[in-house]
């Protein structure tokens, strides 16, 4: 049962991580204009600006 508790903590803890980290980015992001746009995942991936996804090119193919 421990290791249930501390399974589920931990997954919990990771996810709320991600989510903190993505809120201090964004915040970074516009208070600095001046390093380009904030770039969110998308159906791209990567952080990829591309608009288009129907292609289903991967990120190596995506970076110039």
């Amino acid at each position: 049962m421990l290791t249930y508790l501390v399974t589920v903590s931990a997954i919990f803890s990771l996810l709320v991580g991600m989510i903190l980290v993505q809120r201090i980015y964004r915040h970074f992001a516009a208070t600095h204009p001046e390093l380009g746009p904030f770039r969110q995942e998308g159906c791209c991936g990567c952080g990829s600006l591309k608009k288009d996804c129907s292609s289903g090119s991967n990120c190596k193919s995506a970076e110039h």
